[in-house]
């Protein structure tokens, strides 16, 4: 499993995401990833389902951003919708390196899980941030 957590370790996180699920009807699972598809927090899904959902939403995410700096005037992402025959997946930006994904049955109420996203990021957007990874040195450099 591809994760920030250790093994088995639930993160302080995890009540978030399982508030935001039980208030918006036909949620069923949420994930907070970094940027480059860690999953750091999840809820209503298995960690191999959590690990491809990250690794999914990065890809989103990252396309979104590349839209932007082509088409939308070097615009931040702010949200990432996929209309599915059954589902809708929400990703959305929810601090500097980090995202929340969100998937919901066809049924739920877009206008209102994407509210419910965008207040749960402004609530506690300081804890979401992920530090950026650094780059490992190379063989030979000094102190290596």
């Amino acid at each position: 499993m591809a994760t920030d957590m250790p093994s088995g370790q639930v993160s302080d996180l995890d009540w978030l995401l399982s508030g935001l699920v039980q208030r918006v009807p036909y949620t069923r699972s949420a994930v907070l990833l970094s940027a480059d598809g860690l999953v750091k927090s999840l809820h209503g899904m298995d960690a191999d389902s959590a690990d491809h959902m990250a690794a999914l939403a990065a890809g989103l995410y990252s396309l979104g951003r590349s839209a932007g700096a082509r088409f939308g005037d070097n615009g931040e992402v702010r949200q990432v919708v996929v209309e599915l025959d059954s589902t809708l997946l929400f990703v959305a930006t929810a601090g500097s390196g980090t995202c929340l994904a969100v998937l919901a049955g066809r049924n739920a109420d877009a206008a209102v899980l994407g509210y419910e996203m965008t207040m749960l990021v402004k609530s506690v957007r300081p804890y979401l941030m992920t530090p950026v990874r650094q780059t490992a040195g190379t063989p030979g450099a000094a102190g290596l």
